[in-house]
Parts: C-alpha cells; sequence; structure tokens
C-alpha cells in the first residue's frame, strides 16, 4: 500500500453514542456500513454485494474519461401546465435540495476513450419520475449524438412518467422512442442500463429497447409493481419476480453487469459497436 493510501474502513457494530447519519443497515444482510466505506465501494455492500442507489453525479464519475463529462441542456426546469396543485412549490423545493434542474442529467463524455452522450436519472428528484424535462433532455441528447456521431448510454432509475404533468409526461414515452429510432436509423448504438428501480413508463419506453440492455443485480425492472400485478391477476407471483436476473431469464435483458464492471463493459460494447469513420 502506498504511503499515501487510505486503509478502507471496517464495519462493526454501532455504538450507542455515534452521531446519526455515519452508518446505513444493508437491506440484504442487516450489516451496519459506514457512510465513507460504502462511498468508497461504489455504494455498494461489502458483505453482500447488495447495490445501493447511486445519484446522478455519483453516476457519471464512475463511468466518464477524467475531465471528459460536459452537461448538456443546463436550466430547463418544469413548468406547471396542469396546475396541478403544490407542484411548482415541490420541483423548486427539490431544485434547491439536490442541485438538479429535474431527475436527469445530460451530457457528451468518453468512457474509455469512446465518445458518447449520456443521460442519467435521478431516483432523489421526484423518484427519478419522467416529466417534460426529462423528456425533452434525453430527446436533445439523442439529437446531439446523431449531429456528432455519437453513441447513446441511457442510465434508467425512475418510478415512470410523472403523473403531475399528466399527458405530457406520457407524450414524453413516444418522443424519446421516436427519438431512438432516428438514432438507429444513423447506424449509430444506444445501450440502456436499467438500475434499481426501473419502473413505469420509462419501463415502457426508452429503458428496454436499447440495442443492448443492461442491468445492475438484484435491480427492480417492472411496470407496476409486485402487489398491484398480484392483485390483478390474483396469482401468487414467481421467485424474484421483477429482478434483474428474473428479467435476464426472460429475455428482457441481455447481461447482469456489477457497478464495478461497468465502465469497462460500457467502453467495450461501443468499441465494438460505433461504426467505424473512413
Amino acid at each position: 500500500m502506498g504511503i499515501f493510501s487510505k486503509p478502507r474502513l471496517r464495519s462493526h457494530d454501532r455504538r450507542d453514542d455515534m452521531p446519526e447519519g455515519l452508518w446505513i443497515k444493508c437491506p440484504d444482510c442487516g450489516a451496519l456500513i459506514h457512510m465513507l466505506e460504502l462511498k468508497q465501494n461504489l455504494q455498494v455492500c461489502p458483505h453482500c454485494t447488495h447495490h445501493f442507489l447511486m445519484d446522478s453525479r455519483e453516476r457519471i464519475a464512475l463511468l466518464a474519461d477524467e475531465d471528459s463529462f460536459e452537461e448538456t441542456e443546463i436550466g430547463l426546469i418544469s413548468a406547471n401546465p396542469l396546475a396541478f396543485t403544490g407542484y411548482a412549490e415541490k420541483t423548486a423545493s427539490l431544485r434547491e435540495k439536490t442541485g438538479l434542474d429535474d431527475a436527469a442529467i445530460t451530457g457528451r463524455l468518453s468512457i474509455d476513450g469512446q465518445r458518447a452522450m449520456i443521460a442519467v436519472m435521478d431516483f432523489k428528484f421526484f423518484a427519478g419520475s419522467m416529466g417534460s424535462v426529462v423528456g425533452e433532455k434525453i430527446t436533445r441528447a439523442i439529437e446531439m449524438a446523431i449531429a456528432e456521431k455519437r453513441g447513446v448510454i441511457i442510465v434508467s432509475a425512475s418510478s415512470g412518467a410523472r403523473m403531475q404533468e399528466g399527458m405530457l409526461s406520457l407524450m414524453q414515452m413516444a418522443k424519446t422512442c421516436g427519438a431512438l429510432a432516428r438514432l438507429s436509423e444513423a447506424h449509430l448504438p444506444y445501450i440502456s442500463l436499467l438500475t434499481h428501480p426501473t419502473t413505469g413508463g420509462v419501463t415502457a419506453s426508452f429503458a428496454t429497447i436499447g440495442d443492448i440492455n443492461l442491468a445492475e443485480p438484484k435491480c427492480m425492472i417492472g411496470f407496476a409493481g409486485p402487489r398491484v400485478v398480484k392483485e390483478t391477476t390474483h396469482q401468487n407471483l414467481p421467485p424474484g419476480f421483477q429482478t434483474a436476473e428474473f428479467m435476464l431469464e426472460h429475455g428482457l435483458i441481455d447481461s447482469i453487469v456489477p457497478r464495478s464492471q461497468l465502465r469497462a463493459r460500457l467502453g467495450t460494447l461501443l468499441a465494438y459497436m460505433m461504426p467505424v469513420v473512413p
């Protein structure tokens, strides 16, 4: 170990006099993990490899080559087209709390030297729901990729379409898919990465139509939640229903990739899939 390398923290039983916010309990194995250790381990439990939620900035830092990310479409914020009570105040509060304009960040980057456009959804902003701004930013990112001959990567983490924008949010499903159809016509690759959770209108649109669909381990993927499906079908659900592993077995996704391997896998796929420039 280098003289300037910091040793990793070791998890142990939490003391009663420890301040709040330093430790988190793994929902899978129950281990107590120091927040700094969790951050050092890419928000993955060191005991059972449970993948915790990762915000959009952390995700970009994980995937992008150093100093290669250039954010686009900064400053787009949600209006309140349906005059939904409290919606404007809620989005303003979330912008202040999270430092995000809305539930997606888009931009240019390179991954292992491969140029791409990326859109990363962030669950901490309105549960990653897709409203007009999210759909518009993703569509513009795809159009920019076509103009600049880049691949597209979309990282999904979403509760689905944003009900406070009604039909306008549902229109984003068709708009983003239409843009991706034009990307395909330009013979440029689209890689979709599904993370926990990916549900609703996002699952039913751009998240599941990638040339390659990847997912993180054990993440939830579905349209309606398991409880709703069970109450609607009146049937017991199979083990592991709506997990990435279930979706891999049934052909919805192509591969499950642990977080530590994502950057290398995406770089390799882009190198294979990008058209050769004469």
